[in-house]
């Protein structure tokens, strides 16, 4: 989302002006869309020219535009592409300032058994290890798993480290019988996702 569209959206949710000193602090205080949705709302409410009504009111709505992305918990999940994957973790991840690093379980048939945290800060060999990375799929007896990280920018493309640590993670999977069918790469602020499997660079 550009600025222009953030600011909108702001004026519009607290019946503000589009240039005025509300929305203006708001931008200054969170100059992007991952930083507001981060924010807390007692730190919304610190901000000079809001208060608690506008603070609860602005909470409830970024409250409710993560839940509008959450999968629900009540269907079982059945992975069959990369936007499948995307469609399941977006609402965690698009909005992150750092990276996580989670590992999907699959079964046989592609469902969904179990999704973890591997890691939190930046990615590479040493962060995330093997045996972290497959010690819960090897406990839940996952057939096969997908990698998924996000980038805290709107880039989603691999870096070396990415590709180094997929190559690395998939031999790995195959000496132990549990195949890494993917690893998605999600972008901050709406710059969609990555699959390495997709674009041949596993």
């Amino acid at each position: 989302m550009n600025m222009e569209g953030m600011r909108n959206l702001l004026a519009g949710c607290l019946r503000e002006s589009a240039n005025g000193y509300v929305v203006d602090a708001l931008i200054e205080s969170y100059p992007n869309i991952s930083e507001l949705m981060n924010a807390s709302e007692k730190e919304i409410n610190s901000i000079k020219g809001i208060g608690v009504v506008k603070a609860k009111q602005l909470s409830a709505i970024l409250e409710f535009a993560r839940k509008v992305y959450m999968p629900d918990a009540s269907k079982r999940i059945i992975v069959r592409s990369p936007q499948d994957v995307f469609d399941l973790v977006r609402a965690d991840m698009e909005f992150l300032q750092v990276e996580h690093f989670d590992v999907i379980g699959l079964s046989t048939k592609n469902h969904v058994i179990f999704r973890e945290n591997i890691s939190i800060g930046s990615l590479n060999a040493s962060i995330v290890h093997p045996r972290e990375a497959f010690k819960g799929l090897i406990r839940r007896s996952c057939a096969s798993c997908i990698l998924v990280h996000n980038h805290p920018s709107s880039d989603h493309s691999p870096s070396n480290e990415d590709i180094l640590l997929t190559k690395q993670l998939v031999e790995c999977g195959k000496i132990i019988g549990i195949e890494v069918l993917d690893h998605i790469i999600v972008a901050a602020a709406g710059g969609g996702y990555f699959s390495l499997k997709e674009q041949g660079r596993m």
